[in-house]
């Protein structure tokens, strides 16, 4: 893996962290309980993952 591919793939990640918690964030503020917050948090996390990583496979 090079240094470029290493450094995308941990902007991603740190990208899908952060719209994780925002997510998370706002359903708590929004009234929802922590624990489904934190479930908001984390299908949000594996979405914008699992869209990240599907448009780098069509890309390739």
């Amino acid at each position: 893996m090079s240094t470029l591919q290493l450094l995308a793939m941990l902007l991603a990640l740190s990208v899908t962290l952060h719209i994780g918690c925002a997510a998370a964030f706002t359903a708590w503020r929004g009234g929802t309980s922590p624990a489904k917050a934190l479930l908001i948090g984390a299908s949000a996390t594996s979405t914008a993952c699992a869209l990240y990583l599907t448009a780098v496979g069509d890309y390739r």
